[in-house]
C-alpha cells in the first residue's frame, strides 16, 4: 500500500511538471508573452526591412527604433501577442506634420502574419505598380490603398483576399499614367 501511495504521487508529480514544460513550450512556441522572443522577433526585423525601402523625406518613420516596435508610429499590436495586427501609415493632407511615403513596398510584410489592416493612403508611390505579394497577407481585413499614385493595372492576386472585408483604391492610379 506505502509503494502504491509513493507511486501515485510520484505519477502525480510528473504529469503536473510535464503539464508545466508542455505549457511552457506552447507559450514560447507561438509568441505569447514577451515581446523580444521568437518569431516576434520576426515581425520587428520585417519592418524595419519594410521600412528599408520606403522613402521618408519628412521623418515620419524616425520613431522606428529601438526595441518595442508596438509603440512604433503607424504600427498597432495586439495586446495580448504582441503580433503586429495593423499598419496604419496614411499620409494626413492639410496638417503639414507629416511627408508623403514613396519607394518600394518590401515583400517582408508577409512575415507579419496577423496583419489585419494596410493603410498606405495618400503617399506617393510614384507610379509603381501594385505588389502582387499583398494577395497573399491572408489575414488582411482592411486594405486603403487610396490616392497612394499606385499606376498599372490591379493585380488579380487581390482576389485571394478572403478576409477582406474592406478596400479602397479611389484616386488609385498615377495621374501621370
Amino acid at each position: 500500500m506505502v509503494n502504491n501511495n509513493v507511486f501515485i504521487q510520484l505519477l502525480f508529480l510528473i504529469i503536473t511538471s510535464s503539464g508545466f514544460l508542455f505549457h511552457e513550450i506552447i507559450k514560447v512556441g507561438s509568441c505569447q508573452g514577451d515581446h523580444q522572443r521568437g518569431c516576434i522577433d520576426t515581425e520587428k526585423v520585417a519592418l524595419l526591412k519594410f521600412k528599408q525601402g520606403l522613402t521618408d523625406p519628412s521623418g515620419r518613420l524616425s520613431s522606428w527604433v529601438g526595441e518595442d516596435y508596438c509603440k512604433w508610429r503607424g504600427v498597432v499590436c495586439n495586446n495580448r501577442s504582441g503580433h503586429v495586427i495593423k499598419l496604419t501609415l496614411r499620409h494626413l493632407d492639410g496638417d503639414g506634420t507629416e511627408g508623403e511615403l514613396g519607394g518600394k513596398i518590401s515583400p517582408a510584410l508577409l512575415h507579419l502574419k496577423y496583419l489585419n489592416c494596410l493603410d498606405l493612403s495618400m503617399n506617393n508611390f510614384g507610379g509603381i505598380p501594385i505588389p502582387e505579394f499583398i494577395g497573399s497577407l491572408e489575414k488582411l481585413r482592411y486594405l486603403n490603398l487610396s490616392g497612394a499614385s499606385f499606376g498599372g493595372p490591379i493585380p488579380p492576386q487581390l482576389g485571394n483576399l478572403s478576409s477582406l472585408h474592406y478596400l479602397d483604391l479611389k484616386e488609385y492610379f498615377d495621374e501621370s499614367s
